[in-house]
């Protein structure tokens, strides 16, 4: 399966193109370089990881994903307090971040399981 097909893949691509837009206007560029680079380290290691040839490092990237989500979690929720986002919208980009991670965690778990299984096959 290509990466591009993967529904978690789509959706954490979304997720970092609307943070970009909506942190358009924001003067505070180091700021807004930390959560765009968050935002977009997502995607880019699920796109990796899935290219990887082995079980195991397709496993060790989505761990990457899924740590790059929290780390976007924690900077929205920063971004709201300080009042860069609007809360509604921060609430609702913290919502998909906890779902992204949840899809990252139950494909790297049916990776793991495969890689399981070739080191132990019946």
């Amino acid at each position: 399966m290509e990466f591009e097909e993967l529904e978690v893949w789509r959706r954490s691509a979304r997720l970092a193109c609307s943070l970009y837009k909506e942190l358009r206007g924001l003067r505070d560029f180091g700021f807004k370089d930390q959560v765009c680079r968050a935002a977009v380290s997502v995607p880019s290691n699920i796109a990796e990881g899935m290219e990887r040839e082995s079980y195991r490092e397709q496993v060790r990237f989505l761990s990457y994903a899924k740590g790059s989500s929290a780390e976007l979690r924690t900077q929205l929720y920063i971004a709201i307090d300080i009042g860069y986002i609007p809360q509604a919208r921060g609430l609702a980009m913290i919502n998909e971040t906890k779902q992204i991670s949840r899809m990252i965690m139950g494909l790297n778990k049916h990776i793991a399981k495969k890689l399981k299984h070739r080191a132990n096959p019946d």
